[in-house]
């Protein structure tokens, strides 16, 4: 399988919506099988995307002077649009990672949250690969892991963790 066709099987951003996860009464958490040979390869394939640099900020000095002009003129913050994406994957990262206790195979319990990120995770992954002037070209196998865990937190039902009773 090739890059192309493995973004191929991305749901398209324009048309794609995340489920309902309101459930009274407890935490929505998908459990997912998971291994640690996936959580490493989750984890070279973070480390190259992170190391992306989307807007060109880092690489070109006069698009970083006057950015920081602007800041210090207008008091906006500086950040790159992808910071908050970089975060919300080490979040999800580590969580897995927690789950995992260091077992080379366990569930891992998918929020919500983790269910967006991996899929702006992926998408991500797609467009830096895309786009001609970031050269962004990812491991394939890591890409399919990627969407191999995008898939299982996907098809997997919501349960509720902590379910709270009628008496509290």
């Amino acid at each position: 399988m090739s890059l192309d066709t493995v973004f191929g099987q991305v749901p398209d951003p324009q048309s794609y919506s995340f489920p309902d996860y309101s459930l009274p009464q407890g935490d929505p958490v998908k459990p997912i099988a998971l291994t640690d040979d996936e959580l490493t390869a989750l984890l070279d394939l973070y480390d190259a995307f992170s190391a992306v640099d989307p807007t060109g900020m880092d690489s070109n000095p006069f698009l970083r002077a006057t950015s920081e002009f602007l800041q210090q003129t207008l008091g906006a913050p500086l950040t790159r649009p992808d910071e908050q994406l970089n975060d919300d994957i080490a979040g999800l990262l580590n969580d897995f990672s927690d789950d995992l206790g260091g077992q080379s195979m366990g569930v891992v319990d998918a929020t919500p949250a983790h269910h967006r990120t991996l899929y702006f995770f992926l998408t991500s992954c797609k467009a830096y690969h895309t786009a001609p002037h970031l050269q962004f070209d990812p491991d394939l196998a890591a890409v399919e892991t990627l969407y191999a865990v995008y898939e299982r937190v996907t098809e997997q039902a919501f349960y509720l963790k902590r379910p709270k009773s009628v008496l509290e």
